[in-house]
């Protein structure tokens, strides 16, 4: 196929991980969507990953590789798009995959409507067979908003006031964004934000966005997690992470002047703050009581968290998120501690703190 006749690039990141290229790669080349590019980005994998993309571009003439030194998630996005020649482009993470339709459904869509950006659903895929699979799609109850549609959306497009309670889901991989606007933006993309990556691409393009178009009750995208993403490591910089992330935000907000999101983004920074300490202690606890309850003091008397806690606007928390922002501001931090074990086995078997961020 002439490279003139793609209308979408895929992106696909990859770094380590040999043991489900395969699988994702596999699931872009069925698509039913023939006129798309993949662009295989090896991010300086130590693996036999590099090996495997080339091989596929070997075999196959629509799969480009781009091999870079490693520097995380956002940087080899990044350098796939630099290369992208589709009208439309589109992201699947390499330990993920996709149903055969997703592309051709989506593309359908944007094209009828000229759309800037659409968005489908995905589904969590746990290799712990014992917990069910999810569901998730962004909180867009229609299938086209023009601007003053999407404008209409703004008071609540990053909280509505609930916890975590977004109406954009900011994942990129269930979008697929006219390549021109995503270019436009990507200058708001820093390399080292770590938490949360998706958003600072996803925010800004919808700010831009003239028209978009959202595929209801349709979770093509898989999104796979195994035993190590839900046993992950203890992440000590987790919440400068979280700070890193709503400082970009904020930044994004003030640059792009389309609405003042200032409230929402403290209450997201709020909600991530509650992660932050439940990290801290369910992938802490071995460090013993005194030290993990310490490091909750910290990050609970953290002048931009406790400014959080008292001016925050999210009027629709559960009991239980009530209760536990509460603990948190009058530093009761051992209760804090003891409720977070005793209630991680059961929010383990639920999947519930594995909600894409």
């Amino acid at each position: 196929m002439e490279s003139s006749n793609y209308k979408i690039s895929v992106i696909v990141p990859v770094y380590n991980v040999e043991q489900y290229l395969k699988r994702c790669v596999d699931s872009i080349l069925a698509q039913t969507e023939k006129r798309l590019e993949i662009i295989l980005v090896d991010d300086g994998s130590t693996d036999s990953s590099g090996a495997i993309c080339d091989a596929y571009a070997s075999q196959y003439e629509q799969i480009r590789v781009c091999h870079k030194e490693n520097g995380g998630l956002t940087s080899a996005w990044k350098a796939g798009l630099a290369l992208a020649i589709g009208e439309y482009t589109g992201f699947v993470d390499s330990d993920d995959w996709i149903d055969p339709d997703m592309y051709e459904r989506m593309l359908a869509l944007a094209e009828r409507e000229q759309a800037d950006m659409t968005v489908c659903g995905l589904v969590f895929d746990f290799e712990d067979p014992k917990i069910p699979k999810r569901e998730e799609i962004s909180n867009f109850k229609k299938e086209v908003y023009n601007r003053r549609e999407l404008e209409n959306l703004f008071p609540a497009l990053i909280n509505d006031g609930y916890f975590f309670g977004r109406t954009l889901q900011p994942a990129r991989v269930t979008k697929l964004f006219r390549t021109e606007i995503l270019r436009a933006n990507v200058k708001y993309c820093d390399d080292s934000v770590a938490l949360g990556e998706d958003m600072q691409i996803t925010f800004p393009v919808l700010l831009d966005t003239q028209k978009l178009c959202v595929l209801q009750n349709f979770y093509p995208y898989h999104y796979w997690i195994n035993h190590k993403s839900i046993t992950g490591k203890y992440d000590g910089a987790y919440m400068d992470k979280v700070r890193l992330l709503s400082e970009r935000l904020l930044a994004i907000s003030k640059d792009k002047d389309a609405y003042d999101f200032e409230p929402q983004i403290r209450n997201d920074f709020l909600s991530m703050t509650v992660l932050a300490v439940k990290n801290e202690i369910y992938r802490n606890y071995k460090a013993g009581r005194r030290t993990v309850t310490a490091h909750v003091r910290a990050i609970c008397e953290d002048p931009k968290v406790r400014e959080a806690m008292e001016r925050h606007t999210m009027d629709k928390l559960s009991a239980s998120i009530r209760l536990y922002i509460w603990l948190m501001k009058k530093g009761h931090y051992t209760a804090c501690y003891w409720l977070v074990l005793v209630f991680f086995k059961l929010n383990y078997y639920l999947g519930r703190e594995y909600k894409r961020q």
